[in-house]
């Protein structure tokens, strides 16, 4: 029962039950959402023939929605990997590679989930779609306001990460490459000027993580 007083109450899982922003990135193959109750994981197996998930928050031991949904995952038998990113901040390398590793690993269909499915599910699902060999703006797609991303806010940085792949993707140069060779954080970060009322907005009155 604690777990889920803190996971409706204390991490908005409440919220979630009316909204689900489901979203398909290629069907049979990856869908995405914000964080799934117990039957959510449920329904999305059945429909869909989920097999593994992958948790973009991290394990976090505190939350009551984490507690509930590893309970889920092992009941229906599905492959639970975590592999925790920021909304707000550059991506980490070392994290997308290993994101990477996972998506070529782990048993498809695979459902990506965050907190609410708007920013760090739209970068892992734009990653998705340039290792498949799709193109920037496909990935870029997938950070949207439909998902209820904000690109003028501090989230907006995992947009400048796509289009620091744009430009290179113009000169001939494939994501992976382009990552492991010529991507730089730190730049990324310097370079990036969100505005102050839409990082109010979802700092403030959205509370994304």
């Amino acid at each position: 029962m604690t777990s889920w007083i803190n996971s409706l109450f204390v991490d908005h899982a409440l919220l979630r039950i009316p909204w689900r922003n489901w979203g398909v990135v290629e069907s049979g193959r990856l869908y995405r959402s914000n964080h799934p109750l117990p039957w959510q994981f449920a329904e999305a197996a059945k429909r869909h023939g989920i097999r593994s998930v992958i948790n973009l928050r991290g394990h976090r031991m505190d939350c009551g929605s984490d507690a509930l949904g590893r309970k889920a995952a092992a009941e229906l038998g599905l492959v639970h990997a975590d592999q925790p990113f920021e909304s707000r901040g550059a991506p980490h390398k070392d994290r997308l590679l290993r994101l990477i590793g996972l998506y070529r690993s782990l048993p498809e269909p695979i459902l990506i989930h965050c907190k609410s499915g708007a920013d760090r599910t739209g970068l892992a699902a734009g990653v998705w779609h340039l290792i498949q060999g799709r193109k920037a703006a496909a990935a870029m797609a997938e950070l949207s306001l439909r998902h209820g991303h904000i690109a003028a806010a501090r989230t907006g940085i995992l947009d400048a990460f796509f289009n620091a792949y744009a430009e290179a993707e113009a000169r001939g140069v494939d994501f992976e490459t382009w990552l492991a060779t010529e991507y730089d954080e730190a730049a990324l970060r310097d370079g990036f000027q969100p505005r102050p009322l839409a990082t109010w907005f979802t700092d403030k009155v959205l509370r994304r993580e």
